[in-house]
Formats: structure tokens, C-alpha cells, sequence
């Protein structure tokens, strides 16, 4: 637990910095981690025997990404067609099963696309484009006047980007702290009071208290931190946060069953006291495009 605890501190900070910077920096660390995911993805599968497309899913899934960090939107779904044609090339060239390239195909979409909303949420209603350089955003307000006295030799764009904070950047970190309040409220309420399992052959841990307490958690963190901090209009974020807890539970059953179909308790060891990148964004896929969608339907940017 303490290893857990301290790996989780670091991980945060980690991703304070990387959403804060954004641009190129947070675009790359999230192709990474697209990538670690599709491996471990791939390697789960291997143990229950079944042979995964792993360079020629990889090479789709990082166009994809590299789409919607440079807003090429359109080509996204070109990149995942082609992905889909590529991988079945190979079933006929040679003499795959069915069922192999189904898991790959499966696995672009599983993967790529939570990762793809990620990206674009960052960027949604940005002041910086992914391309952009630091000195070309666009501040507010100015505060050069009043601060150009002590800061003659400091370089003024960096230091109010510092502590101004973009749409993009108010989302990812809404999207970031109810899925880890849903996690983490569903994990401590279970362990103390769960007793009714709601899914014991796919995730035995899993209890009707626990969900009950991570939607109580996640919308108290909607409400808070969207409401309060961030200005986002109450009854978005009380509906924000229901629709998120449920989406986080999902996710974590269905990375849950895919371990359980190849007999495995971890998806990888990358993350001290957490196991992989699956293990730990689990949540993330199926709260990421929820999310996004949310914002856009509801007009959160707006």
C-alpha cells in the first residue's frame, strides 16, 4: 500500500506538469502510453493463445494519435481504416485466424481511440495549437505593466502561462480527478462496508457498495472541483459525475475480463504497486470519449 501510495504521488505530479505544459510534451507522453497499453494489450492475448498484429496494429495506433495532435481530425478515421485493412491483409497473406485479427482490430479501437479523445479534449478551445511554441500564446490578461518593473530580465509569456489555465487544460484535469475519485472511492467504500459482489467471476473485489460509494465520490468531485474551481454550471457537473462513475466502472470491468479470459492478475509491472499502463488507465478508456462527448453535447466549453 505504501509503494502504491507513492508511485500514485509521483504519477500525479507527473501529470500536473504534462496537462499544465500541454502541446507537444503532453501529446508525446500520451502516444507513449497509447503504446505501452497496445503491448500489454497484445501480451495479455499471447497468454491465452492468441497471436496479436503487434507492428502492424502499433503503426496505425500512432497515426491516429499523431492526427489529433495536430488536429487532422478528418484523417483519424482514415488512419483506423486502414489500420483495419492492413491487419486483415495479414489474416489472408498468411493464413491467420479470424479470431486473431478480430483481437487486433479490437485492440485499435479499445486503445486508440480513448487516447485520441484525450488528445483532442487537451486541445478542445486551446489558446495554443499542438504545434504552437509557448511565446506564441496568446495570454490573458496582460499583466505586463504591472510586474515589468521586477521581471526586466524574465521572459513575461512564460511566467503568465504558468498560471493561466486554458479550457483544455480545466477539462483533461475534470476528466483526470473524477476518474480517479470513482476508482479510489469505489476501492476504499468496497473494502469497508462491500458485501454484495456485483460481478465476482469477471472482478470478485467488485461490490454494489463500492459503485454506490465511487458515484457518490465522483459526483462530489465533479461538483467541487467543476463548480467551484472551474465555474462549470452545477447540474452539468452533478450529471457529469454520475455518467463518469458509471463509465469508470465499465472500463474497469472490462479490462477486468480480458485478464480473466487469459488467466493473468496484472497486465504488466511498468507501475510500482499498480501493475501496467492498462491496469491504471483502465478507467481512463471508457471515461475519456464519455467525456469528451459530454463536454461537447452539453456545451461545456461554450
Amino acid at each position: 500500500m505504501v509503494l502504491r501510495i507513492i508511485t500514485g504521488i509521483i504519477g500525479i505530479a507527473i501529470s500536473a506538469v504534462l496537462i499544465k505544459i500541454g502541446g507537444t510534451p503532453f501529446a508525446i507522453a500520451a502516444i507513449l502510453l497509447a503504446l505501452i497499453s497496445w503491448f500489454e494489450y497484445c501480451a495479455i492475448f499471447q497468454r491465452a493463445g492468441v497471436s496479436t498484429a503487434y507492428i502492424v496494429g502499433a503503426i496505425p495506433l500512432v497515426l491516429m494519435l499523431c492526427c489529433a495532435w495536430l488536429g487532422n481530425f478528418e484523417e483519424i478515421l482514415g488512419a483506423l481504416t486502414l489500420g483495419t485493412i492492413a491487419i486483415f491483409l495479414l489474416m489472408v497473406l498468411f493464413d491467420l485466424r479470424p479470431t486473431d485479427v478480430c483481437v487486433s482490430t479490437a485492440g485499435l479501437v479499445y486503445i486508440g481511440m480513448p487516447f485520441v479523445h484525450l488528445i483532442m479534449l487537451r486541445f478542445l478551445q486551446d489558446d495554443r495549437m499542438p504545434f504552437e511554441s509557448v511565446d506564441e500564446i496568446k495570454i490573458l490578461p496582460d499583466i505586463s505593466n504591472e510586474v515589468s518593473a521586477l521581471m526586466t530580465h524574465v521572459d513575461l509569456a512564460h511566467v503568465q502561462a504558468l498560471f493561466n489555465i486554458d479550457m483544455g487544460c480545466k477539462l483533461v484535469w475534470l476528466l483526470f480527478l473524477c476518474t480517479w475519485a470513482s476508482d479510489t472511492f469505489a476501492y476504499f467504500i468496497g473494502s469497508a462496508i462491500g458485501s454484495h459482489k456485483i460481478a465476482p467471476q469477471i472482478s470478485p473485489n467488485k461490490t454494489v457498495e463500492g459503485i454506490f460509494g465511487s458515484i457518490v465520490g465522483t459526483v462530489f468531485t465533479a461538483a467541487v472541483v467543476g463548480n467551484l474551481l472551474f465555474a462549470f454550471d452545477m447540474k452539468q457537473m452533478l450529471m457529469l459525475g454520475f455518467v463518469m462513475a458509471i463509465a469508470a466502472t465499465l472500463g474497469d470491468l472490462a479490462e477486468s475480463t480480458i485478464k480473466r479470459a487469459a488467466g493473468v492478475k496484472d497486465s504488466g509491472f511498468l507501475i510500482p504497486g499498480h501493475g501496467g499502463v492498462l491496469d491504471r488507465f483502465d478507467s481512463l478508456f471508457f471515461t475519456a470519449p464519455v467525456f469528451y462527448y459530454f463536454a461537447v453535447i452539453t456545451g461545456l466549453t461554450a
